[in-house]
């Protein structure tokens, strides 16, 4: 029996397999014992091939829960450890797109900071100076989209930090839209964020030929707006 899965497969090959994940999806499990994204790639991976045992299949980095776009998920052991060191030599990049309602003083800029994690609270706090525990944190944004009073922002982390994106734009006073955790006014009714993971490029763990890939932008009234930017 095929089942209708909350993700569209961008790029499948013998190494990996990269998806747009629906916002509301958790990545990986966690106390809530939702289903996680990964479980449900490995069921996938299993109708597609028709196979009876496990599969291997692993998240090679995060995405926030209420956070839509691009995952990236290694379907061998070698293609996983390749993948990590490629994100641990920041040889990936990643571009995310923002909805907003402010838009900053500066159209585009550089960010830095030092962010500490509260685990309990699953919070993260930004300090402009360096401060025990803070991881420094970098990104570049730039606003590339404005209608009916919402701003679009494109942003590309240099770092990848848990919320970096949404705490960092906090800081400009450019809460992304539906994120109360971070000041928004009130959350949507599908407890979606308006951050998206949009395009990501790096080169093949295996192949060693660079491959780029954009993930639509959900069908979703905001998002809708945006949609004839490319």
């Amino acid at each position: 029996m095929e089942h209708n899965y909350p993700f569209d497969v961008i790029y499948e090959d013998n190494h990996l397999i990269i998806v747009n994940k629906q916002s509301g999806v958790l990545v990986q499990e966690d106390e809530s014992g939702d289903t996680p994204l990964v479980e449900m790639v490995r069921e996938y991976l299993k109708e597609k091939y028709k196979k009876e045992g496990n599969v291997f299949c692993s998240i090679v980095h995060r995405l926030d829960r209420p956070v839509s776009g691009l995952i990236i998920l290694a379907k061998t052991s070698k293609a996983l450890e390749r993948m990590n060191e490629i994100f641990k030599n920041r040889e990936i990049h990643k571009t995310y797109w923002a909805i907003t309602e402010k838009a900053p003083d500066r159209p585009a800029g550089h960010l830095k900071h030092w962010l500490v994690k509260d685990k309990e609270k699953n919070k993260v706090t930004p300090y402009h100076r360096e401060v025990p525990n803070g991881l420094l944190s970098e990104l570049d944004y730039k606003v590339i989209g404005r209608k009916n009073g919402y701003y679009l922002i494109e942003v590309n982390p240099i770092t990848g930090r848990p919320h970096q994106i949404r705490v960092q734009l906090m800081t400009l006073g450019c809460v992304i839209v539906g994120d109360v955790k971070y000041g928004y006014h009130h959350p949507n009714p599908d407890a979606r964020i308006h951050l998206h993971a949009r395009r990501i490029r790096f080169i093949h763990p295996v192949q060693k030929t660079e491959i780029s890939f954009s993930a639509d932008l959900p069908n979703e009234e905001l998002w809708n707006l945006f949609k004839k930017i490319s």
